[in-house]
C-alpha cells in the first residue's frame, strides 16, 4: 500500500517509535507508525517524517500560513521518489521515438481512462425481451434455441418476467404459438379478444402494472398460409386487406392493455391505417413501433421454429425486404415517420449495422434493432462448441447494436446479459 509522508521541523531528539494509542485518528489495527529522523543541512532542526502503513493521523500542527511559509523559504516536504523507468526486454531495438503529436493510444492506457471516455454505453434499460407463449401449462424448450422456451402463459411466463424484472429488464414483446384449430386463410384469431395474447397481456398487466408490453402485429402466427398476409390463390400476398385485419388486431391488443403495437408484416401503409384505427378507439397512447427495415432474411429460422410459422409454400420477398438494398431502407423509414410511427425498428441485427446507422443519422425518431434468433443461436452454438467466449461475444455483439444507433435492443439475451450487467455494477 502507498506510504503516506508528514514532514515537520521539530527540535526533540529522535522518537524511534509512536504508540498509536496516544493518536486519535489513527485505526487501531495500526499497532505502531515509524518515524524517521533526517537532519536538514541549513539547520540544527530535525525533520519528521511519518509513514503510516494504513489509516489517517491528525494534521501535525502546522497552519497554512506556516506550511506555505516553510514552502517559499525552500522546505519542501518529502514525497515517493520518481518510480524508476520500467525496462523493456532483452532484445528491444534502441531506437530514436517516432515524432508524433497525436497518440490515440494514450485515451486507452487504463481501465479508468477507457472508462472516463467510452462512447457508447448499454444497460438492461436498453433490452426487450423476446418470450415465446402458449396455451400448455408445461414449459416446452425450443430445440433450436438453446435456453428459449415457449412459456406457459399463466405460470412460465409470470416466472420468467419475474427474473427479467429483477435484473432491471421491464420491457417484453410476446409472441404466441397458435393451435392449429385455430388457424385460418385470414387469420381471424389474430383479433380475438379471448384470444392467446390478449389474455396474457391481461395477466400480465394484472400482476405487474408498470411492465411494458410490446405485441406483435403480424397474420403469420395465425394463418393457415403461415404469411404475414392474406394470400390469393395464385400467390399474391393482399397488401390492402391485410392491413384491414391488423388494424383489428392492434386495436384488440390495445383493448387488452398493449403499450406497443408492432406491425412486423411488411404491408404499405400500414402504420397510418393502424394509427387511425387506434386514435378512433381511443387509443391515442398507445405506441406503435414498426417494423421499419424488417428484410427477407435467412436468420430467421429458429424463431419459426419456436412458433411452427413457415410459410406453407413460396418466401416472404414479396414485401419483406432485399437484403442488397441499402437506399431502400431511407423509402420505408419516411413513409413510416410520415403516417405516425413513434420507434423504427431494423431487423435483422448484427448484419445490418449499416442500416441502423442511416436511419440513426437521418431519422429524429428513437431506432430499435432485434437481434434474431440466428444471430442469438450463433453465439449459444459457438459457445457450446468452445469456439468463442459465448458472455464476452453476447455483449460485444449487443454493444455494437447499441453503437450503431439503436436506442433499444430486442434480445434473446435480454435476461442473461441484464445479469451479467448487474453482476459488473456489483
Amino acid at each position: 500500500m502507498a506510504t503516506t509522508l508528514f514532514n515537520a521541523s521539530c527540535s526533540f531528539p529522535s522518537i524511534k517509535v509512536i504508540d498509536c494509542k496516544s493518536y486519535v485518528g489513527l485505526r487501531s489495527n495500526v499497532s505502531q507508525v515509524r518515524v524517521a529522523s533526517l537532519p536538514v543541512a541549513t539547520s540544527q532542526r530535525r525533520s519528521l517524517v511519518v509513514r503510516a502503513s494504513s489509516g489517517h493521523a491528525k494534521k501535525l500542527g502546522r497552519s497554512d500560513a506556516e506550511c506555505e511559509a516553510a514552502v517559499a523559504a525552500g522546505d519542501v516536504p518529502e514525497a515517493p521518489p520518481v518510480p524508476p523507468k520500467p525496462v523493456a526486454p532483452a532484445g528491444t531495438p534502441v531506437i530514436q521515438p517516432l515524432n508524433l503529436n497525436r497518440r490515440p493510444r494514450r485515451n486507452r492506457a487504463s481501465p479508468t481512462v477507457r472508462a472516463a471516455f467510452q462512447e457508447t454505453d448499454i444497460s438492461p434499460a436498453n433490452f426487450v425481451y423476446p418470450l415465446f407463449i402458449h396455451e400448455g401449462e408445461e414449459d416446452t424448450p425450443i430445440g433450436a434455441m438453446p435456453g428459449c422456451y415457449r412459456l406457459g402463459w399463466r405460470h412460465g411466463l409470470l416466472q420468467e418476467v419475474a427474473k427479467a424484472r429483477a435484473v432491471g429488464v421491464n420491457s417484453i414483446v410476446l409472441f404466441p404459438k397458435v393451435p392449429e384449430a385455430l388457424k385460418n386463410p385470414t387469420g381471424d384469431e389474430a383479433y380475438n379478444d379471448n384470444g392467446l395474447v390478449p389474455r396474457t397481456i391481461r395477466l400480465l398487466k394484472d400482476k405487474y402494472p408498470d411492465l411494458i408490453i410490446y405485441t406483435d402485429v403480424a397474420l403469420d402466427p395465425y394463418s393457415s398460409d403461415g404469411h404475414d398476409g392474406i394470400v390469393r390463390e395464385d400467390g399474391v400476398i393482399m397488401n390492402d386487406e391485410t392491413v384491414h385485419q391488423l388494424c383489428k388486431q392492434a386495436v384488440s391488443q390495445a383493448r387488452a392493455g398493449a403499450d406497443v403495437v408492432s406491425p412486423s408484416d411488411m404491408m404499405d401503409g400500414r402504420v397510418g391505417a393502424i394509427r387511425a384505427a387506434l386514435d378512433a378507439e381511443g387509443f391515442q397512447n398507445v405506441s406503435i413501433m414498426s417494423y421499419t427495415a424488417k428484410y427477407a432474411s435467412s436468420f430467421y429460422g429458429p424463431f419459426r421454429e419456436a412458433l411452427d410459422s413457415n410459410p406453407r409454400f413460396g418466401d416472404k420477398k414479396t414485401y419483406q425486404m432485399n437484403p442488397a438494398n441499402y437506399r431502400e431502407a431511407l423509402i420505408e423509414a419516411r413513409e413510416d415517420e410520415a403516417e405516425g410511427a413513434d420507434i423504427l425498428l431494423v431487423k435483422p441485427g448484427l448484419p445490418y449495422l449499416d442500416i441502423i446507422r442511416l436511419l440513426r443519422d437521418k431519422s429524429p425518431l428513437p431506432i430499435a434493432a432485434y437481434q434474431v434468433s440466428g444471430e442469438y443461436s450463433m453465439i449459444k452454438a459457438g459457445g457450446v462448441l468452445k469456439m468463442i467466449d459465448e458472455e464476452k461475444v453476447m455483449m460485444e455483439s449487443l454493444m455494437c447494436l447499441r453503437r450503431a444507433g439503436a436506442d433499444i435492443i430486442l434480445t434473446y439475451f435480454a435476461l442473461q446479459a441484464a445479469t451479467y450487467l448487474c453482476n459488473q455494477k456489483r
